[in-house]
């Protein structure tokens, strides 16, 4: 991997201060080289901490919308770590693109968004952890861009949600949560359900996928599919019940809970 124009490890103990004298543009191409890396202390701890930190300082601000090109991109790579990467890097140009006005076009925003759609009900690779890797965290990553695009498009609101549903029901995996995975995809659930203007009925309408999901259901062994949906279900009401720190309760949480609670009867049949 070419490098050399920024001393990482330095970087690193020095709390990930930006690099004086080195310019937006070259920092972002050695940084989306890195982010592709096998090596999660080349990938994770020194190009996605420093990226997550200078883009929200606005160190990067000349350059987001060229490192979401990139980051959309590489949903279809074929290394999972560079393909499960990408949704943390275009969560974090989104935040900061809602606070620059201008800084992210609408326009890439929703080509960005058509290539995540794409990728996330579909991506196979569903591990959290691996030994020589590191974190992948395909679901969770996915989750949390999920909640980004649903903040910069509230218009798809309800398509995230039908995304997020056809994720956790997809029978393509033999990996259960054990990640956290759960908990993440639930809190990006409550925060597209505190977007502006949901009817009851699109808040929860993706429940219908769920449900659809367990038709042909019947006694035996449970699968990991169904595993992690109920494990997904169960987190939900949790964050239903308590709402998110820094968004309170979503306005139809009453609703979601109630069918969420009809789905979760399916496996534990002694519910009241």
């Amino acid at each position: 991997m070419r490098r050399g124009v920024v001393d990482w490890t330095a970087v690193a103990a020095g709390d990930f201060a930006f690099p004086a004298g080195v310019a937006a543009q070259r920092i972002g191409d050695e940084l989306a080289e890195m982010l592709v890396s096998p090596d999660p202390v080349v990938r994770d701890e020194h190009a996605y901490t420093a990226a997550a930190a200078w883009i929200r300082a606005g160190h990067l601000d000349g350059v987001l919308a060229a490192m979401g090109d990139t980051a959309a991109g590489r949903f279809t790579h074929p290394d999972v770590q560079a393909r499960t990467f990408a949704p943390l890097v275009l969560k974090c140009v989104l935040a900061r693109g809602r606070q620059v006005p201008g800084a992210v076009p609408e326009a890439a925003v929703r080509r960005w968004y058509a290539g995540f759609a794409a990728w996330y009900p579909h991506e196979r690779d569903t591990r959290g952890w691996d030994d020589e890797l590191g974190w992948l965290h395909a679901v969770a990553h996915g989750a949390d861009a999920a909640a980004a695009f649903a903040a910069a498009l509230p218009d798809r609101s309800t398509d995230l949600l039908e995304l997020c549903a056809l994720r956790m029901t997809a029978r393509d995996t033999g990996y259960r949560y054990v990640q956290v995975e759960d908990a993440r995809l639930a809190a990006a659930v409550t925060r597209i359900l505190l977007a502006p203007g949901l009817t009851e009925g699109q808040a929860t309408g993706w429940l219908d996928t769920v449900t659809a999901a367990f038709a042909d259901s019947g006694p035996g062994a449970v699968p990991a599919w169904a595993f992690n949906t109920f494990a997904t279900l169960q987190s939900l009401h949790l964050h239903l019940t308590r709402g998110l720190s820094d968004g309170g309760i979503p306005p139809h949480a009453a609703a979601v809970t109630a069918r969420t609670l009809e789905i979760l009867r399916l496996p534990y049949h002694w519910l009241g």
